[in-house]
């Protein structure tokens, strides 16, 4: 299942500084033992337990600040989905819906790009669905956009279940705490069709975000707390592949080398990147 992300492979050392990145990212034993090493140091001095529980108790409480702060100007569109996703663009998927979709990064560019798509999108900071709705392009003929929490017990009545030819999870099971994953991998394949596509993106282990963690924002295992007070966990492959009982088609680790010419700086950023597809039953074919 393992693929190549991009086409620009640093053949040799001395070549690091002839661009701005690199692709397919060799991870060595020396650079998983550095990461190891600065883990060791954040859980030294963990969040403090008795602060442990604010966290989890509303988090979308802290979605909710981070989006009366930065509204739309934060995130940039992710034009980058027809490289890494071509699946969306398919004539056929006609019902898609984004989970954690924020103030519509997503959703504004396939809108433009996707002439007969009907879009669903939710999200659990309600500040963040309602700056979707402020914007001048919110067609509710075209888009549907509505607050929902993916690790809730109670699935949507926004939706139908298995309506959906695709769900989109871009760093948004991320967010979540490690025991709601259960629930939210419950909810996802609830959503989908007989045949549907689950895409995600998300954060990887021993990503450049991860190593860079201070003192008192390890909350438990490779989970971590934000200075804004959201949570970031950060995956292997085998989590992700073990989340869902769908068939996977894809799930590989996107590694790249990010260069700083100007300063003379190397960043390593790991993510997750995984397809999945939910059977067809004998009697639905």
């Amino acid at each position: 299942m393992s693929r190549l992300f991009g086409g620009r492979t640093l053949e040799a050392e001395e070549q690091v500084w002839d661009a701005n990145a690199w692709d397919n990212n060799e991870w060595t034993e020396e650079r998983e033992q550095e990461a190891l090493l600065k883990i060791k140091e954040q859980e030294k001095q963990p969040v403090p337990l008795e602060e442990v529980e604010k966290y989890h108790a509303q988090p979308e409480h802290y979605w909710d600040q981070f989006y009366t702060n930065n509204t739309t100007k934060f995130f940039k569109d992710r034009n980058w989905l027809r490289l890494e996703f071509p699946e969306l663009f398919e004539p056929k998927q006609t019902e898609i819906i984004e989970l954690g979709c924020g103030v519509g990064n997503t959703v504004y560019p396939l809108l433009e790009s996707h002439p007969t798509v009907h879009l669903n999108c939710c999200d659990y900071s309600s500040v963040a669905v309602q700056l979707v709705k402020n914007n001048p392009k919110y067609d509710p003929s075209r888009i549907n956009a509505f607050v929902f929490d993916i690790a809730s017990p109670e699935f949507p009545s926004d939706i139908e279940p298995e309506s959906m030819d695709v769900v989109l999870c871009i760093f948004v099971l991320s967010a979540l705490e490690p025991k709601q994953w259960q629930q939210a991998a419950k909810n996802i394949e609830r959503m989908l069709r007989p045949g549907g596509m689950l895409l995600i993106r998300d954060y990887g282990r021993y990503d450049m975000a991860q190593l860079r963690f201070k003192q008192g924002r390890y909350l438990q295992d490779n989970f971590y707390i934000r200075g804004d007070g959201t949570r970031v966990y950060f995956f292997t492959n085998e989590e992700i592949g073990s989340m869902f009982s769908l068939t996977c088609l894809q799930n590989d680790m996107d590694r790249r080398l990010l260069v700083n010419r100007a300063r003379k700086l190397t960043m390593f950023r790991n993510w997750v990147q995984a397809k999945f597809q939910k059977p067809i039953k004998p009697t639905d074919a």
